[in-house]
């Protein structure tokens, strides 16, 4: 069925209460942060069951592709241009894994616990959201062990740092935005999974995450028209802008261009707004569509 077809009699007889203003599904959101909790719980513990190590994969993890950049780029194919590339490499894919995470989880969050949304009724929210929290509670226990990477390795700290938990919370923005977003269209049409992994895909080439935004050319002429590619990359893909401010705070050392950094702020922002209110929107049918 299509998601914008008309609204069937089984939507119209949902109690009004489900579908009421924003601000009350925000309200309801709230009053069910307990139930929040608990799924983001369930979702950690779910990916390292039957693990030996458990939650000290999260640890180990920054910690091997230290050492496995280290051997790669230090001993088998040296990067001279990138001064302690390791470091380089790891602001980025960090900050990528989180959102690949979040996103291709999350996606999928609805359809996963569709019997759920049939029995219980709850703010269906909670299920994408707890997938982006379980992922950004990884991306925080990789963060701490690289720091401590990052401290051995005598890193060019910025002054900036303590700016560090705001870079983290636009990025939360962004990812709950997007997963929310994409969980609802998986509910109507579930090729967005499949079309995601390739959207993901040719997304991490096109942001700077092994490669430093000076690889790229300056400008780029088309049909006569000169353009900025910097400064496209950075309005255009907030994933670039949120990889350079983590650089610039943890290995740069210096002060992010506040101007960019305000922008996908806002851009991330506006985001998570729409998608939450383009998830509560059509949450209403997800019982008789997954």
């Amino acid at each position: 069925m299509s998601l914008l077809s008309q609204e069937s009699p089984v939507a119209r007889d949902v109690p009004r209460r489900r579908r009421t203003s924003l601000a009350a599904h925000l309200g309801e959101f709230f009053r069910y942060r307990e139930l929040v909790f608990n799924l983001t719980v369930r979702g950690l513990k779910a990916r390292y069951e039957s693990s030996m190590l458990g939650f000290f994969w999260s640890l180990l993890n920054p910690l091997g592709m230290t050492l496995v950049f280290a051997v790669v780029f230090t001993l088998i194919a040296p990067n001279n241009k990138i001064p302690k590339c390791p470091i380089f490499l790891l602001c980025g894919l960090l900050a990528w894994n989180f959102l690949n995470a979040g996103v291709m989880t999350g996606t999928n969050g609805v359809v996963a616990d569709g019997d759920l949304v049939k029995k219980v009724y709850f703010p269906g929210v909670a299920l994408p959201l707890a997938i982006v929290l379980a992922s950004l509670v990884n991306f925080l226990l990789a963060m701490t062990v690289f720091f401590v990477v990052l401290i051995v390795l005598q890193a060019n700290f910025s002054p900036y740092l303590w700016m560090l938990p705001v870079v983290i919370l636009i990025q939360i923005c962004f990812v709950a935005g997007i997963a929310l977003t994409l969980s609802t269209l998986n509910v109507f049409y579930r090729d967005t999974t499949m079309i995601m992994e390739v959207v993901m895909l040719a997304w991490f080439f096109v942001t700077p995450v092994f490669y430093p935004i000076q690889m790229l050319p300056n400008t780029y002429t088309v049909t006569g028209v000169t353009l900025d590619v910097h400064r496209l990359m950075y309005v255009l893909n907030p994933m670039a802008s949120l990889i350079s401010s983590y650089r610039d705070r943890l290995y740069w050392g210096y002060r992010t261009g506040f101007d960019f950094f305000l922008l996908t702020a806002i851009t991330s922002v506006a985001i998570l707004v729409f998608a939450f209110w383009f998830f509560t929107r059509f949450s209403h049918r997800f019982g008789e569509e997954t």
